[in-house]
């Protein structure tokens, strides 16, 4: 695991989009998989694979590059690593009142634990673990028959 670990870090030191990109992906798709698998209880008969591919491909093509240089500039334009500014950071990510509003109860103190403790290479990844249950949610809800 350690090593896992470890050839992550590299890569994501040598190719960081590329990484966070990939990461967004996975952790997305894992999400409907969940959704399909566990909330629907569709079977493996019933997957619906074209829907898991969707959800990959938004993690690989939309939030692992938009969020991922979201997370860079938010770290050019406040500097540091203190409680302060993690705090900050934190409410300059929540600037969409609904998202603000609808996930309150889970997002300040994830992004403001990712934003003290975690370094900016691994942010993204982080808020990703964080959101496979929200994605499951998400391709649920959206996908409701």
């Amino acid at each position: 695991m350690a090593a896992l670990w470890r050839g992550c870090g590299r890569v994501l030191a040598r190719r960081p989009g590329a990484a966070q990109a990939l990461t967004a992906g996975a952790l997305m798709g894992a999400g409907d998989v969940i959704a399909q698998q566990l909330v629907e209880q569709r079977g493996l008969r019933g997957h619906h694979c074209p829907r898991t591919l969707k959800m990959m491909a938004i993690g690989f093509c939309f939030v692992g590059p938009v969020v991922g240089n979201w997370y860079r500039i938010l770290d050019r334009l406040i500097p540091g690593n203190t409680k302060v500014v993690a705090v900050k950071k934190m409410v300059l990510d929540q600037d969409y009142m609904d998202a603000l509003m609808t996930n309150y109860c889970i997002w300040p103190p994830v992004q403001i634990a990712n934003f003290y403790f975690v370094p900016l290479q691994h942010r993204l990844a982080v808020v990703q673990c964080v959101a496979i249950v929200w994605n499951c949610y998400l391709s649920w809800k959206a996908n409701r028959m």
